[in-house]
């Protein structure tokens, strides 16, 4: 299947944040002539040269609804061959499992996702820690990516999370953050970069991303 040049697939398998994630890959496209397509066609995913997987709600329910709208296998495929970007449970949903259901994951990268076990511990300033996570938190750039270009290291991304990766090989944690010990907030291998938190709710650093996102040629 011949590609369309310069072409984003933003899957819709009915459990994404599409029409946030899918206006801040637009702000970025415009400005280095990309087309933004936000498609349920698993022909249109095959032909796109980038591919943008969001996910919101429960894993499994994600999982399942990923299966069943016939969009699973074109995703496999554009995560086998072209740049594709995991945003929150679309980031977990690349792991092998979760704890979440539990359910299979689409094993694209080894791990588990796991919940946050937080109960009766207290921050800094004595206020419990709430799950699911809300709100803003630094990210650690913990492995050099070009996903990362332009993006202080440090800088501060929005999350809603009561989940989190726990990827097999360190080497896959290219971001983290503290909320109560140390988590996976951003992984990567090969052709493939996620976040745990929404870069489209993250202000010019999360723009920052999806501008180097479709600039990447891995």
């Amino acid at each position: 299947m011949n590609s369309i040049a310069n072409t984003v697939a933003v899957v819709d398998y009915g459990m994404g944040n599409l029409r946030s994630v899918s206006q801040a890959v637009q702000h970025a496209a415009d400005q280095v002539g990309v087309q933004v397509f936000v498609t349920s066609d698993p022909e249109v995913v095959r032909k796109a040269t980038r591919v943008v997987l969001p996910g919101q709600g429960a894993m499994p329910d994600c999982m399942r609804e990923l299966r069943d709208s016939g969009l699973q296998e074109s995703v496999l495929e554009a995560a086998a061959s072209k740049p594709l970007f995991g945003v929150c449970v679309g980031m977990q949903m690349l792991l092998s499992s979760s704890d979440e259901g539990p359910t299979d994951g689409l094993g694209l990268i080894p791990g588990r996702v796991v919940k946050f076990d937080l109960a009766g511990r207290t921050q800094p300033d004595g206020s419990r820690f709430k799950v699911p996570q809300m709100g803003w938190n630094q990210v650690v750039q913990a492995q050099p990516h070009p996903v990362w270009a332009g993006v202080p290291d440090n800088s501060y991304f929005y999350f809603v999370h009561s989940f989190y990766a726990r990827p097999a090989d360190a080497k896959h944690s290219v971001g983290e953050a503290d909320y109560g010990s140390r988590f996976t907030a951003a992984i990567a291998r090969d052709n493939i970069f996620a976040t745990q938190f929404h870069p489209e709710k993250s202000a010019d650093h999360g723009l920052q991303l999806y501008r180097n996102f479709l600039h990447w040629n891995p």
